[in-house]
């Protein structure tokens, strides 16, 4: 498994490892998440981390008045329910913006500044590894990223819709919901990488879909039980391709995204379950890889407008 759902920690241990910046002599800056426990005096309500190092954390706080130290990664946010005036102060120039829904502010890396909130936040924040951007940058077939321009209260539904989408990825089957982070960070490095910087890039087109053989490789896998390396890089590298090309390609060939695909092959595999066996719902939402049967039912609602039980009885 390529991504861990984290215990949330403490502001104390959070700024303890903020600390390790003292003795590690790759970088200047705290980890995002250990900063924002230490200047909001709280904890997130959920945080998760994949491999790629990028992280997907939901907080509220209420009125800060505090200088954000630097960074080491970028911090991209958007607000739930929220509507609250910022201020932020960088040296002698003063941003402002409304917090509210629809709107982004970006942070990046290795930036301080003065922040004044004058009440509560709900807000959900996307740590991203510069090197993410890179990543994305070179597999695109872009140059290299600029710098990522400083925003507060930026109006961009396009990128508050893909985070705010992250909020339904906190809970559920992990194998399915860490494909799915994994896509949307690609795809929200992709939209910092069009919106976001100095010199704005647009990925080149795909040239086509998967070979026949790459296509089935990665059928194979996406049907598989085993959830241990069900993860776009190793789809991608089945396929001699990189993450972003590997998605296009996909797409081309099936008319859905992985995450998708999987999405609806799950589906499927419930409503056979649900069907033709009397196992519990709670027994097919552990085979399906849900931590719970809640968050089971959550999502099979969500794909059919009904719930397991009503389903079953439906269906017979």
């Amino acid at each position: 498994m390529d991504e861990t759902i984290l215990r949330v920690p403490s502001p104390e241990d959070l700024f303890r490892a903020s600390r390790r910046t003292e003795e590690q002599p790759w970088t200047a800056s705290r980890p995002a998440a250990g900063e924002m426990a230490r200047v909001l005096g709280t904890t997130p309500r959920r945080i998760v981390t994949e491999i790629s190092g990028s992280s997907i954390a939901h907080w509220k706080h209420g009125e800060l008045h505090d200088v954000v130290e630097p960074m080491k990664d970028h911090v991209i946010m958007t607000y739930i329910g929220t509507m609250q005036r910022l201020e932020r102060r960088t040296g002698r120039t003063l941003a402002s913006g409304t917090a509210r829904s629809g709107v982004v502010t970006i942070i990046p890396s290795g930036t301080s500044s003065r922040w004044d909130i004058g009440g509560a936040v709900n807000v959900l924040q996307l740590y991203l590894p510069h090197a993410v951007l890179e990543r994305v940058a070179a597999e695109a077939d872009t140059a290299g990223p600029a710098p990522l321009l400083e925003r507060t209260g930026h109006l961009d539904p396009t990128t508050s819709r893909l985070l705010m989408s992250a909020a339904d990825a906190l809970d559920g089957s992990e194998a399915l919901d860490a494909l799915f982070r994994q896509q949307l960070t690609d795809l929200l490095a992709t939209r910092l990488l069009s919106a976001h910087t100095g010199a704005a890039t647009s990925p080149q087109p795909a040239l086509g879909g998967l070979s026949p053989t790459a296509l089935r490789r990665a059928i194979e896998r996406l049907r598989s039980d085993d959830d241990a390396d069900l993860s776009l890089a190793a789809l991608a590298a089945d396929a001699h391709l990189s993450r972003f090309h590997f998605c296009r390609a996909f797409k081309q060939s099936t008319g859905l995204s992985p995450h998708a695909w999987l999405r609806q092959h799950r589906l499927a595999q419930a409503s056979t379950l649900l069907r033709d066996t009397d196992e519990p719902v709670v027994s097919i939402a552990v085979a399906l890889g849900y931590g719970s049967q809640s968050a089971f039912a959550a999502a099979f609602r969500r794909l059919t407008g009904e719930t397991p039980s009503n389903w079953r009885r439906r269906a017979r």
